[in-house]
């Protein structure tokens, strides 16, 4: 008996039917096979930040390795993005571009070569006073020791940590110490050198360069120029008003009595550049030094001086030049000075803003969808609303 083949339908097959169509809908197409068989599209979010969390620290771990290279390439980039102003300025005054370039690299290395000085001068003039205030030093240790037995705190254990850790001559140890490192911070100024040199020859052409990157990334050429902008005039501002501040601690110092006026005055101005907790390191030795040369009453003068004119001047006047370039939230500055102190060593301390800076235009402000992220860390939230209008400008245009 013949066996008769089922009949098939005629009619033209819809597109949304048939098995090509349910592996179409199942996998998403052939970009969804694409991201089944990668993976991608199906992780769980909470994974991928993992991942991200794990290659950041793995990135920050070489950089870390690097930190003797790395450190003064990022403060010679620093140095000569705030310094730029004064290339541009001789240029448009009739000077020829590559003798306003070696001007201006000339300029930078010295200022760099002056803090260092300075920083080296400050410290070496502690050094020498504190021996002549040993007898002070070593009263108010014992003064110290009786306070804590007022509260019960008499064991021999941490009376003895106390003693070594307030040992006149380990401080005077440790300050020279500081002081000797030398290799290190020549080393630091070679290097600084060698790669200002090479920037300030790389300026002749760089505003041709910029054009070349916004032609293929205009997002990311806006994002690079908000970071030198925000560099210039956080190395600008800072500057300006740390030597304000300086002058007039040193002015108060000096009224006071308190010996070392000036180097504590050039203590201050360094440390100004330390975002949050530079002032605190300013702050301490002049005040212990007014303690043991004048007693608490001057000591408790030189704090509360040093805390209006730094709550007056860094807190209230300075932002408002500094404006929203730099502005990130003082939460994000002080995890900022952690991380990239602890990444570039002491130079880190000095370059923590410009750094976070620097990784917030490459990952945050060339890429649109994260954006959003400006409103958690940004000191003013609504600059994430204008900078997401700013990018839907240029999709329009």
């Amino acid at each position: 008996m013949p066996v008769i083949a089922p009949l098939r339908s005629t009619r033209p097959r819809s597109p949304g039917t048939g098995p090509r169509a349910v592996s179409r809908t199942d996998g998403g197409g052939e970009a969804g096979r694409r991201d089944a068989a990668t993976g991608v599209s199906r992780m769980p979010r909470g994974v991928l930040v993992l991942l991200g969390l794990a290659l950041a620290f793995g990135v920050l771990m070489g950089i870390h390795e690097l930190r003797s290279y790395i450190a003064p390439v990022f403060l010679a980039l620093n140095l000569v993005l705030a310094a730029f102003p004064l290339q541009t300025w001789l240029t448009r005054r009739g000077v020829p571009r590559p003798l306003a370039a070696v001007v201006t690299g000339t300029a930078v290395f010295a200022f760099l070569v002056g803090f260092f000085w300075a920083l080296g001068w400050s410290i070496a003039k502690m050094v020498q006073e504190l021996p002549a205030y040993r007898t002070q030093l070593e009263d108010l240790y014992d003064q110290g020791l009786a306070l804590l037995a007022r509260f019960g705190v008499g064991e021999d254990a941490l009376v003895e940590q106390l003693k070594n850790a307030l040992n006149p001559e380990r401080i005077i140890s440790a300050l020279g110490g500081v002081l000797g490192n030398v290799g290190g911070i020549l080393g630091l100024l070679t290097t600084a050198a060698i790669v200002i040199f090479f920037l300030m020859v790389d300026s002749l052409t760089g505003d041709r360069r910029m054009e070349l990157v916004r032609g293929q990334h205009p997002r990311l050429a806006n994002a690079l120029n908000a970071f030198g902008d925000g560099v210039r005039r956080y190395w600008v501002v800072t500057t300006v008003f740390g030597l304000i501040v300086a002058i007039l601690d040193v002015v108060a110092l000096v009224i006071l009595g308190v010996p070392l006026a000036l180097a504590w005055g050039v203590l201050a101005f360094i440390t100004n550049y330390i975002p949050n907790v530079g002032f605190v390191i300013g702050l301490v030795p002049p005040t212990l030094m007014a303690l043991l040369a004048n007693g608490p009453i001057n000591a408790l003068l030189v704090l509360v001086i040093y805390a209006a004119l730094n709550f007056v001047v860094q807190t209230i006047i300075q932002p408002k030049f500094t404006g929203d370039a730099v502005g990130v939230n003082t939460t994000v500055t002080f995890l900022s000075l952690i991380v990239w102190a602890w990444v570039l060593g002491p130079v880190g301390a000095l370059l923590a803003l410009p750094a976070t800076l620097l990784v917030k235009a490459i990952l945050v402000d060339a890429d649109p969808q994260a954006r959003w992220i400006n409103a958690l860390i940004a000191a003013n939230p609504e600059t994430a609303t204008a900078d997401s209008t700013r990018d839907s400008v240029l999709q329009n245009s």
